[in-house]
């Protein structure tokens, strides 16, 4: 890439809608005035609540934009299972259970929307314990909210300098509504559940304790929210990505994978952290460094962009902690 094409591939991703979306939260605790230090540390893909054993509860949940729903409402479903139980592992927890939220017009509207969650909780072995219903709406709307527990935490606000920015992502898969790649249609549950095994693993034997789960905003606005966690500089190596055949950089750079993990590794971990993902069909490999600083960049070849700054720009506006390391 020439250093126009590498400046054009950030400044797209910058302002393009779901990146963007996550200043929303910045937005909203700014108005329940909470931060970083708040109870459960919000900036983590879970909230963490210490259980005083030396093991922890986590508490996450997701809505899910209307759209999403009423286009594809049996993914819609499966999809408020999955990334939920992906945030919980991103955390290093196993997931005990979830409750549901639905709305529709009618029973009938909402089978297939039932039906996706009945069926990936079933794939993934995690029960449904029973929620909200409300058969008189509107309009089809889903939330879903999970319980899992930890006995070490992967944080976003954990990273350092000096740790290497490893990318893990099911590649085994297609593109279903939006940017999602489904990587969990054609496998069995017991290798989705063996894949999400590995993040406990690594937690528990101390090989990683910084990450987070690629979430809406993919690659590029998932280190970001982990650099500001952490009060690091990120820079992504964008010539080390693998990505699926046929799809462009900057698509893969926002995708929303439905297994897919950044992780800040030490460097002498780096070849069993990718061998672990290895084992099971997950690509993992070094897409990067953590650097001191702010700012978030993509480099190729020797061309290097400035995607964010978020000293300049905060993307969450936690107001976290200064950092430890320094």
């Amino acid at each position: 890439m020439s250093i126009a094409d590498v400046q054009q591939l950030a400044a797209s991703l910058r302002q393009h809608p779901s990146i963007r979306s996550k200043l929303a939260i910045g937005a909203a605790t700014g108005m329940l005035d909470i931060g970083a230090k708040s109870a459960g540390r919000p900036g983590d893909d879970a909230a963490v609540l210490p259980r005083g054993d030396g093991t922890f509860d986590l508490l996450a949940g997701e809505g899910f934009i209307p759209a999403f729903v009423n286009d594809d409402p049996w993914f819609a479903g499966w999809c408020g299972l999955m990334v939920n139980i992906s945030d919980i592992a991103a955390m290093g927890g196993r997931a005990v259970g979830v409750l549901d939220q639905v709305w529709a017009p009618d029973s009938a509207t909402a089978r297939p929307l039932l039906e996706g969650l009945r069926d990936a909780g079933a794939a993934y072995d995690v029960p449904i314990l029973g929620g909200h219903t409300n058969f008189a709406a509107g309009s089809l709307g889903l939330a879903v909210s999970i319980l899992g527990r930890a006995r070490a935490i992967i944080s976003s606000f954990a990273a350092r300098p000096g740790d290497v920015l490893v990318a893990a992502i099911d590649l085994n898969g297609d593109y279903r509504n939006y940017d999602n790649f489904f990587a969990a249609g054609s496998q069995s549950p017991r290798q989705l559940r063996d894949k999400l095994e590995i993040l406990p693993f690594l937690s528990e034997t101390q090989l990683v304790c910084a990450g987070k789960d690629i979430s809406q905003g993919g690659i590029v606005g998932t280190a970001l929210m982990m650099a500001e966690c952490s009060g690091v500089g990120i820079d992504i190596d964008v010539d080390r990505l693998i990505r699926p055949r046929a799809v462009p950089v900057e698509r893969w750079l926002r995708t929303f994978p439905s297994f897919g993990f950044l992780l800040a590794v030490p460097p002498d971990s780096v070849e069993t952290v990718c061998g672990r993902f290895l084992a099971h069909d997950v690509w993992a490999g070094p897409i990067g460094q953590i650097v001191r600083g702010s700012k978030i960049r993509l480099r190729a070849g020797e061309e290097t962009a400035l995607f964010w700054d978020h000293a300049e720009t905060p993307y969450l506006n936690l107001r976290a902690s200064e950092v430890d390391y320094a």
